[in-house]
């Protein structure tokens, strides 16, 4: 239920477990043993199930959500955008575009720039039009980070 969100916190480098196929009490108990916050929309969990830490997330919109989690943990602005998986979390590794040509839009191939791969799911990652949107998105709902998000990404 916190999907949006959860890749809101990746695309801003935060390590972010995601377990739709847990139970509550087994996500509760990953938690506690991975030492996590435990972020959830779901009272009777967070009430009930007693995990070590855990902030319950009121919005319904993933940026209002993530701004929730930004004040209530009073998160620094990151060093630095797009450095984890937005579909697995690991974090990314700079490669070539020589060494990708053949997996790689022709417009993207000839571009300059970053391109990052998950040496998990093999995901590969460019500052496209994308990701221009996603930081833009990320400028406007982040006003006290524009400053940074603006000098992270070059």
């Amino acid at each position: 239920m916190l999907a949006g969100l959860a890749k809101w916190l990746r695309v801003l480098g935060f390590d972010t477990a995601l377990a739709p196929e847990l139970d509550d009490a087994s996500l509760v108990a990953r938690a506690n043993r991975q030492s996590r916050t435990l972020l959830t929309r779901d009272r009777h969990l967070y009430d009930h199930l007693s995990p070590h830490h855990a902030l319950l997330i009121l919005p319904d919109d993933p940026l209002e959500q993530l701004c929730q989690v930004i004040d209530a943990y009073a998160l620094s602005s990151p060093p630095g955008l797009f450095t984890r998986c937005l579909r697995c979390n690991t974090p990314l590794v700079e490669v070539t575009r020589e060494a990708y040509a053949d997996a790689l839009p022709a417009s993207v191939r000839a571009s300059p720039g970053l391109l990052s791969r998950c040496s998990t799911c093999a995901r590969l990652y460019w500052y496209g039009s994308h990701a221009r949107h996603m930081h833009s998105t990320l400028e406007a709902a982040l006003p006290a980070w524009r400053a940074a998000l603006a000098v992270s990404t070059d």
